[in-house]
């Protein structure tokens, strides 16, 4: 029986499609749900066959309004979506959101975390000048990415690269990464209260 996903993006939606296209096991990418209603990411959910569709995520810019949140939770629990996966979605989500689906939300991350967590990652791995950088699957809890990891993958740091370099070898690597991810939580293999390799 397949499962029913949830790509939250804000973006390019490069991720999404990795999603979509990738290998994660039962799960199928049911929707695309954006805050942004010019996001890269519709063009792409037009173009792959997914359904797509714009949410008002309230007055804030950086996180939801309650009752909007609120909303969007009941959305994606009435349509039956069992897991949702972050992929660029630029807004903090502590509210009902991610009580509706504690332990089945993830998101990917452009550093290996606990490092550098929040915006930017790419940059502040560049400008603290790391020889290894890379990105991070985790599940979604209250904090700013702080949540159980579930994979992780490195990418080395060469003396010609720039911010924009490292930032693209990063995004290959999660490209790869978050349908392995997915998968592995839903063949039980990555439980958000435990993680078993």
């Amino acid at each position: 029986m397949e499962t029913r996903i949830a790509v939250l993006a804000s973006g390019a939606g490069s991720n999404f499609k990795a999603l979509v296209t990738g290998d994660t096991g039962s799960g199928k990418v049911d929707i695309l749900l954006t805050d942004n209603e010019n996001a890269g990411a519709l063009k792409l959910a037009a173009e792959l066959g997914v359904e797509s569709k714009y949410l008002y995520p309230g007055k804030y810019r950086t996180r939801f309004g309650v009752r909007e949140e609120e909303l969007w939770a009941e959305y994606l629990l009435g349509r039956g979506v069992q897991l949702v996966c972050l992929a660029g979605l630029m807004r903090i989500i502590k509210g009902p959101l991610l009580d509706a689906f504690k332990g089945r939300m993830m998101n990917i991350h452009p550093s290996l975390l606990p490092a550098f967590p929040g915006l930017d990652a790419q940059g502040q791995a560049f400008e603290y000048g790391v020889k290894i950088a890379g990105c991070t699957v985790h599940y979604v809890d209250g904090g700013t990415d702080t949540g159980p990891i579930i994979l992780q993958e490195s990418v080395p740091v060469f003396e010609s690269d720039q911010r924009d370099s490292l930032a693209a070898r990063i995004l290959m690597k999660e490209h790869e990464i978050y349908s392995k991810a997915v998968k592995a939580h839903l063949e039980g293999r990555a439980v958000y209260s435990r993680i078993v390799r």
